[in-house]
Parts: C-alpha cells; structure tokens; sequence
C-alpha cells in the first residue's frame, strides 16, 4: 500500500505489523493505542492516515483471534465462510462476522472471496482501502458518489426534521437515536443511526454499481432496504436474490428454523462455551438478524421461534431480548413479553433497561 501511495511506513507502523506477525499481543495492542492517538492528533503524519484501514483490519483479527478459543473460532469461520456460494462477496457486520473470515479467507487453501464491511463504506480512507484490495474485481463508489449519498440523506433528515417541528401531534419522522439538529439554516447530523444510514446507501450504490456480483451479509446494524430481495443463507443472508418471494418459501424459512435449533442445541450443550462467551454472542446476532428477516417476509411463526432461540443462546443478550420484545410488544402480547424480560434481567440484574421495561410491560399487561 505505502508504495502504490507513494508514502513512507513510519517505524512504529513495521513495529506494529512486526508485532502482528510474532503474535505478541500486549507489544500489539500497546503499539495499536498509541498510533490511534496519533492519528487523531493535529500531528498524525499523511502515511498513518492512508495505511490506517490495513492497521486496523489487521488489530480487528489480532484482537478477535485473541478473545476467541481457536476451535470455536475455526468452527464460526467455517459456519459463515462454509454457507457462500462459489464467487459471493461477503460482507460482515460486527467485529467477529468481519475479521474471522478475513483471517480465514486469506489463510485458507480454499476460493478467497472479496470481504468487506458494512460499517465503514462511507469512510473516504476505507473506500481506497477496497479499492486497493479489490479495484479490479468491483467497482466501488467514488467521493463524489460518497459526497451525494451525504447530501442525499441530509436533505431527507433536514425534511424529516422539519415535518416533526411543524406538526408536533403527528407520528415522529425522526427514528429514535437519529442525532439532527438545525444551526444558522444548516442542518447538522449525527450518531451512529445518521452514519449507518449514510453506509446503507453506499451499500446499496455498490450493489448497484456490480450487478453481476451475489452479495451475503452477516449484519450488525439492520439495512432494512435489502430486506425486500434477501433470504437466509446458512447462518447468515443473502442479498440481491432474484424473485426472493418465490425463493424465500415456507419451505425455506422452515429450514432456518431448523439450523438454529440445530445451532442452538449444540451450541448449550457444549459445557466449554460459558453464556458470556464472544461465540454465543456471535451466534445470537446472526439469529436475531434472521429472525428480523423472517418477520419481515411475513413468516410470523418462523420468526417467533428464532426470536425465541436466540434468546436462548443470549438470554440477556439486549439485542436478542429487545428484538423479542417489540416483536411481541407489537403484536400486544404484553404478558408474553414479560417473562422475557424477567429472564434478562435476573441475567444481568445491573441493566436498568431490561428492569425499566419490565416496569412498564407488567404496568401495561395489568390495564390489560
């Protein structure tokens, strides 16, 4: 990278990956700290900012390969890696769908396939990073691509916005977490719904932009304009499928329900995976993430008893738990909701959300 850029590896940077390489953690997470805060400084030198995405893809699988037992690694990687078909590009979400299978699609004999994260797409020194990796493989959107994707979603939350201040007694506009603000005429967006929103669209532009490319996806953060063209795809989904409501059957989301209960009697019967372990929480998102698919195409059973295995694999697992309930709360299933939320916050007695909804729930189920 630093030649293609034509820039100098700092002597900290060849520590760092020098560190990377002997597999000497502590050297590599100290190293990792300092070149973060300088490059957040006013000093951070031009060649730490290009390299920067290489710096901390490769602290992402360090950092995961250090947290995670080497079998339950091995198994998770093959679990996503395993289910993509011959030339999918693969897109992880959290940290443990995103580096595991970096680490081993690059190490493994078998196909290597493009990896990516949905997280970072609006992230100009990301976007070169793909680029340098992958340019001659896909195309990817370009800064004036990025710059509209920004003005596009400023220009929809300024309206948004202004909707809510104008007519304060109809249905907010704004989603919850969706830092807007207006100063001087300019409006002003923040947080990480605004940022995701903004990755969404770039998602969305780059599967546009590679039309003869099939996409999978382990997500962190919902896109839910893929949902309409997505189907599960082993523990993870696939996107862009064409005709997905003749693809994704009652058949097919029979078949989800049965890996993850496949999954998830394996995974608890496993006496070495404690219930706070990096591979059950893994696990529970993947699941929930599936069970939001199912409820999105309307198979409302299947998605029920996924919702209900996932909280299984993470009781008090607040992604799990709170998915759960507003799927029941919506439904006005407040009394079912509850015991949901008793098992979560006996888990994690320290969560004042878990006790503070459960307040309400069982104040709600009681005017019921």
């Amino acid at each position: 990278m630093a030649m293609h850029y034509k820039v100098e590896v700092p002597k900290d940077v060849e520590r760092f990956f020098a560190a990377a390489e002997a597999g000497r953690w502590e050297e590599l997470k100290e190293l990792f700290g300092s070149l973060k805060k300088l490059r957040e400084s006013s000093e951070g030198a031009e060649a730490l900012r290009t390299l920067w995405p290489a710096i901390m893809e490769t602290y992402g699988v360090a950092q995961t390969a250090h947290d995670w037992p080497a079998q339950k690694l091995l198994d998770y990687g093959q679990a996503v890696l395993g289910s993509l078909r011959p030339g999918m590009v693969y897109v992880g979400g959290t940290d443990a769908g995103r580096f595991i299978p970096t680490l081993l699609n690059e190490t493994s004999d078998g196909e290597q396939h493009v990896v990516l994260t949905q997280n970072f797409v609006s992230d100009g020194a990301y976007l070169e990073y793909l680029r340098f990796l992958y340019g001659d493989q896909m195309t990817l959107p370009t800064p004036d691509d990025s710059q509209r994707a920004f003005q596009d979603y400023t220009n929809n939350a300024q309206n948004r916005f202004a909707h809510d201040q104008q007519f304060p007694n109809e249905p907010k506009q704004v989603r919850p977490g969706e830092d807007i603000s207006v100063t001087d005429n300019r409006v002003q967006v923040g947080g990480q719904v605004a940022v995701m929103a903004i990755n969404e669209r770039l998602f969305q532009m780059i599967m546009d932009k590679n039309p003869d490319l099939s996409f999978a996806l382990e997500e962190s953060f919902p896109f839910k304009s893929t949902y309409p063209n997505a189907a599960p795809l082993g523990p993870i989904m696939e996107l862009g499928v064409q005709d997905a409501q003749k693809t994704f059957t009652a058949e097919a989301a029979a078949q989800t329900v049965d890996y993850w209960q496949a999954t998830t009697q394996s995974l608890l019967a496993d006496s070495e995976t404690p219930g706070d372990s990096e591979a059950l929480r893994a696990y529970c998102k993947m699941a929930t993430a599936q069970a939001r698919l199912l409820a999105d195409h309307n198979f409302t059973a299947e998605a029920e008893e996924t919702y209900r295995l996932a909280t299984d694999i993470g009781p008090s697992n607040p992604g799990a738990v709170f998915a759960y309930v507003l799927f029941l709360t919506d439904q006005k299933r407040f009394a079912e909701a509850i015991p949901v939320l008793e098992t979560a916050a006996n888990g994690a007695p320290d969560n004042p959300q878990f006790r503070d909804l459960l307040q309400n729930l069982k104040r709600v189920a009681g005017r019921k």
